[in-house]
């Protein structure tokens, strides 16, 4: 196939993942002259994300509910390009961000700890506030009494 320099996802084989995926490629759409109504260089990806093998069923699941806007009522995940000229450059781009797609899907976000601010910080800010406010109070008029 041809080379991606993109690491392992989250312990998932990329190559495995990549062979499920069917590209087509299709003719670009715009300006172009004669050249772009003869060659097809755009590159259509498509990923039947429920037929997967290379997906456990926690995977399938979070990729559902994280790409729920992106896929199609069948489930199938559609990308295209047609950035390059060249139908192999765009075949890699497409590729390169399907996998990116799916990386930063299965990213799992760590969960927040909450913490007490230190008593310094505390200290900090009301002293904080009251210089503002002091501030505010000597911009009045002076009380002649």
């Amino acid at each position: 196939m041809f080379c991606l320099l993109l690491p392992k996802i989250h312990g998932l084989d990329r190559e495995r993942i990549l062979q499920e995926v069917q590209f087509k490629a299709v003719r670009s759409s715009g300006a172009g002259g004669q050249h772009v109504n003869k060659v097809s260089t755009k590159v259509e990806l498509a990923f039947d994300l429920m037929g997967s093998n290379a997906l456990s069923d926690a995977e399938k699941e979070r990729l559902l509910l994280k790409l729920r806007n992106r896929l199609t009522k069948e489930n199938w995940l559609l990308l295209q390009c047609d950035e390059s000229r060249s139908q192999h450059k765009n075949r890699e781009l497409v590729a390169k961000r399907f996998l990116e797609v799916l990386t930063n899907a299965l990213k799992v976000p760590k969960k927040r700890r909450s913490t007490r601010p230190s008593k310094s910080s505390v200290e900090k800010r009301l002293q904080a506030k009251k210089r503002a406010a002091q501030k505010k109070a000597n911009r009045g008029k002076p009380n002649l009494d």
